[in-house]
């Protein structure tokens, strides 16, 4: 093949999710794997399209591929030779790729937009922004929030085109309601609109649901939820989920934040302990202001996860969402304390 023809080429990709749905698309050399599919008509998870998130990644197990450029941090655990993202990824052959989510994930359009009003918003912490949504009512008439735990939506200023993605932190509802732990970032635009513009009865666009983290069905083994910070708040509707359904895994939950003053959603938390007599809390500290009077742990959530796997029979499903040092020091300790990589889901944080 000359070069000339090579730059122009089209290939066949299959795309196989874990429910056993194959999926067949074409690609140019030109164009990633991504964007092939959102030209087919299928839109698989992603959050930053640039190589730095790792929402879109995935495996090549045939076949021979190009990785652009992107954040090593994004591949996390995942080290094998056909780890790749999604959005960064050129066919240079016929591809077999294997999604780590199911065919459900997989939309056939656009995330659907949808107006909603600000009905609450707090400064839960020195740094920490609680918003509440209502959505309002769609086309056919419902204000309901369809949304599986894990994923987040997308949020829009009426009149601006800057987005910004955040996680839910509740619940899918037939009242619209709409939940957000928001870690404000200086100089941020959507942290600079929430402290100095936002307020309760003005309206919203809402995005989504998007994203593939989620919970995964595994019969009874145990389930371990890491965050840090904002990352908790996927994690808090998971729980919350389980809770519903009376789900009766053991679990454990490990909230890192900085220090005493950075702590949120002891509420939320408060009510899931009630709610779950197989849920474990640990809060981790990082920098307690008084260390000898923390009751808690001092440390990180990724530290305290390594002192808590020496002792137990069965690896846990590890569900880990934070920033990149978190989630990759996490996932660490847990594939040297033998836990598989295919019980270990992470999602990273970006700062918006």
């Amino acid at each position: 093949m000359t070069l000339a023809q090579s730059a122009s080429a089209i290939f066949t990709m299959l795309l196989c999710t874990t429910d056993g749905v194959e999926s067949s698309i074409t690609c140019a050399t030109q164009t990633t794997v991504l964007e092939a599919a959102a030209a087919a008509g299928m839109v698989l998870p992603s959050i930053c399209q640039t190589g730095s998130c790792g929402a879109c990644a995935a495996e090549v197990v045939e076949g021979r591929f190009e990785l652009g450029s992107h954040s090593a941090e994004a591949l996390g655990h995942r080290s094998a030779p056909g780890a790749t993202l999604l959005c960064r990824t050129y066919p240079r052959s016929d591809c077999r790729i294997r999604l780590p989510y199911d065919s459900a994930r997989i939309g056939d359009s656009l995330p659907a937009e949808r107006s909603a009003t600000i009905t609450a918003l707090e400064i839960v912490t020195p740094s920490t922004v609680r918003l509440a949504l209502a959505l309002e009512r769609d086309e056919q008439g419902s204000c309901s929030a369809e949304f599986d735990p894990g994923q987040f939506v997308q949020l829009q200023v009426p009149g601006r085109e800057d987005r910004r993605a955040y996680s839910l932190a509740n619940t899918a509802n037939w009242d619209g309601a709409l939940e957000f732990f928001i870690r404000l970032q200086p100089g941020g635009y959507f942290s600079t609109y929430l402290t100095e513009t936002a307020a309760v009865g003005e309206r919203l666009i809402v995005i989504g649901p998007q994203g593939a983290f989620g919970l995964h069905e595994h019969g009874l083994r145990p389930r371990w939820f890491v965050g840090g910070g904002s990352g908790i708040t996927p994690l808090l509707s998971m729980l919350r989920r389980m809770a519903e359904w009376g789900d009766p895994q053991p679990a454990r939950l490990y909230a890192g934040f900085n220090d005493e003053d950075d702590v949120f959603a002891t509420t939320q938390i408060e009510e899931l302990l009630a709610a779950m007599p197989e849920l474990t809390l640990e809060i981790c500290l990082w920098r307690p202001a008084n260390p000898t009077g923390w009751r808690g742990f001092t440390g990180t959530p990724p530290e305290a996860v390594k002192r808590d796997l020496a002792g137990i029979d069965e690896p846990p499903d590890v569900y880990v969402c934070g920033p990149p040092a978190l989630a990759e020091a996490t996932e660490q300790a847990l594939l040297l304390n033998n836990v598989p990589a295919e019980q270990i889901f992470v999602e990273r944080i970006t700062a918006n």
